[in-house]
């Protein structure tokens, strides 16, 4: 990404929580979705879980078929899923772990111990037309299978920097500096997400290489104090500040 500003992926999977709370109609993805856009967000990221507990299968028809949504993606390997991601063909589609019982994603795919079923996966949706991503942490081993799985972008994991203690987060934070690094020299496009708010950006911009931001939780929460489009907007206008990771 040049010194333009880096790209803002807003996820919605929680305004689908709110929805599914109390099994309503209520609150519309696709307004949440035009509300992002409104507010500056290049694109739209929902999950679509194997158990169904916030994004429907209704909801990634009704947002690809929406004019001007670029459509992320994030699934699991799963054969279901991966049947409803080639036949729905959203713009990008982000393969992550996923356990049953956890509240969100918890660390990266695991691209190194799984090296077959990744491939098999990238290639099917790749034939469908699909850019294909992997969430991973900022591992050497992890990148360099990404490198060799035939997706051409990976997300890192920066959840660990987000949740460090404050004697841990240079660590983390160098760590994903030098994986933005291994990737960008191994021709990977990379992204970045998980657990990202306004007060823990700072950092991250220290990050080069970056295309796109993926953030959900944080906006969702700070929209119900200032409305979806503006808590959108403070965050496309943080971004707009990105310099490719350079002071």
């Amino acid at each position: 990404m040049s010194a333009n500003g880096c790209r803002l992926g807003v996820n919605i999977d929680h305004v689908a929580t709110l929805r599914q709370a109390r099994g309503t109609a209520y609150p519309d993805l696709v307004a949440a979705a035009q509300a992002c856009l409104a507010g500056g967000a290049q694109g739209i990221t929902i999950h679509l879980r194997e158990d169904r507990r916030h994004i429907q299968d209704r909801d990634v028809y009704a947002l690809r078929r929406e004019p001007g949504v670029r459509l992320n993606l994030e699934m699991a390997i799963v054969p279901e899923i991966v049947a409803i991601a080639v036949a729905v063909r959203p713009d990008e589609v982000c393969l992550v772990p996923e356990r049953r019982h956890e509240l969100t994603t918890e660390g990266g795919l695991d691209v190194a111990g799984q090296a077959a079923s990744v491939h098999d996966a990238v290639d099917a949706l790749a034939r469908a037309g699909v850019q294909v991503s992997l969430f991973i942490d900022p591992e050497p081993r992890q990148i360099e299978a990404a490198a060799c799985s035939g997706a051409p972008v990976i997300e890192l994991h920066t959840g660990r920097y987000c949740n460090a203690a404050e004697a841990d987060a240079a660590a983390e934070l160098a760590r994903l500096i030098e994986g933005a690094r291994l990737a960008h020299r191994r021709g990977l496009k990379v992204n970045a997400g998980h657990g990202l708010s306004l007060d823990n950006l700072h950092g991250i911009m220290s990050v080069p290489h970056l295309d796109t931001l993926n953030i959900g939780h944080s906006i969702v929460c700070r929209s119900v104090f200032i409305g979806l489009r503006q808590a959108v907007a403070e965050m496309s206008a943080a971004l707009s500040r990105y310099a490719g990771g350079l002071p």
